[in-house]
């Protein structure tokens, strides 16, 4: 298990300038593309808009969705339609998730939490595994959450665990101590699954 090392109460610049830097190195690193998997939800988007305004080797990145609804991108609920709008004008390669989809390895992976526990769509209903042999899956939570009732697309354990590092921002003292928790051994939710098993850097922002 890697301990988490955590970063109080930083900005979405001082995130943004965070991700800019690791970014930076693995491009420098890497002869070819360098693919980071990047959250839904509300808090990302902010974090990028100000990452896109960086920078960058745009067109060397590859960015994948750590999960999404099963809609059309065009649909208000789609992350990988808002990802592509964000970042494809920069330059990224914006690779939809798909039952068929072969991951690369990834040199970030950056994930959210949900109250529940839930990473990417990993919510606890769907007890999902280390050593799952599919690196994506078609998923149903349960209960579904009001805002977004939809099926999901979404990256397995295996599949975020195959990276270099990973990325949380966690906001609000629940969630803070939900994830403390798993970080203790505290609970068996998904993101407590992900943390035992992961060997590489974990950075928290919070």
């Amino acid at each position: 298990m890697s301990n988490p090392a955590f970063v109080e109460g930083a900005d979405d610049e001082a995130i943004a300038a965070w991700l800019h830097d690791r970014l930076t190195v693995a491009l420098d690193r890497a002869s070819g593309c360098v693919a980071i998997s990047v959250p839904g939800g509300s808090t990302p988007f902010p974090i990028l808009r100000r990452l896109v305004e960086m920078p960058l080797d745009w067109q060397r990145l590859s960015v994948w969705p750590g999960d999404d609804r099963i809609v059309p991108e065009a649909h208000p609920a789609s992350n990988t339609g808002k990802i592509r709008d964000l970042l494809e004008p920069a330059g990224a390669h914006v690779m939809p998730l798909s039952a068929e989809s072969r991951p690369p390895h990834f040199a970030l992976a950056w994930l959210g939490m949900g109250a529940d526990g839930h990473i990417a769509s990993l919510f606890p209903n769907t007890a999902p595994k280390v050593d799952d042999p599919l690196p994506v899956r078609r998923l149903t939570p349960d209960p579904l959450p009001p805002e977004a009732p939809f099926d999901r697309i979404s990256l397995t354990i295996p599949a975020l665990l195959d990276s270099d590092e990973i990325l949380f921002v966690i906001r609000g003292e629940d969630k803070r101590a939900i994830f403390d928790a798993a970080a203790a051994g505290e609970n068996d939710l998904p993101v407590a699954r992900l943390l035992h098993a992961a060997r590489q850097p974990v950075t928290c922002f919070t």
